[in-house]
């Protein structure tokens, strides 16, 4: 373990036995801990680290009775905020495969814009019934760009996962499409 792993660790514990100083101590190191692991993953959305690391001080806070102080500290915190960084994002998607484009011009290309967003809605309705394991993926690598690496990274999930995920949940959507047809 690293001497920064041992401090933490030290801290949260006597913080969990009622010492107060060490508890603020241990979420102050925490919050700048946090704050780098998150900027590292959210480059692309630079606003969204500060209240990411709020949410993920707030859920440690609250799940503190969870953790086992013979684990490594950062393994438990670095799963509770890849998990708010993936509740994060996936209420994102969501939001923007609902949202509608503003346009200023909307007489030319105003059926294919109303078809576009149409095909939007109707793909975000199908993800929201795949899994986890197969939504998260396509919308990071398909709808998003990211790399398969970039994905496992935010995800948590491991790079053959991602493209298992990737693939599933393609032939999934395809089945759904069919279905409705």
């Amino acid at each position: 373990m690293s001497a920064s792993e041992d401090r933490l660790r030290g801290l949260l514990v006597r913080g969990l036995a009622g010492d107060a100083s060490a508890y603020r101590a241990c979420l102050d190191e925490l919050s700048a801990h946090l704050r780098a692991f998150l900027r590292r993953r959210l480059a692309h959305l630079p606003d969204e680290v500060e209240d990411l690391v709020q949410e993920t001080l707030l859920a440690i806070h609250n799940q503190r009775h969870t953790y086992d102080a013979g684990q490594p500290l950062t393994a438990w915190i670095h799963a509770i905020a890849r998990y708010k960084l993936v509740d994060l994002l996936r209420r994102r998607a969501s939001r923007e495969a609902l949202n509608d484009p503003l346009d200023e011009e909307s007489g030319l290309f105003a059926a294919s814009d109303t078809e576009a967003i149409a095909a939007r809605r109707d793909l975000a309705r199908m993800l929201e019934r795949l899994p986890d394991r197969q939504r998260l993926p396509i919308v990071h690598v398909k709808l998003e760009g990211l790399s398969v690496v970039e994905t496992a990274r935010i995800t948590g999930m491991s790079e053959s996962a991602v493209k298992v995920g990737v693939h599933r949940g393609l032939r999934a959507l395809a089945a759904l499409m069919r279905d409705e047809r």
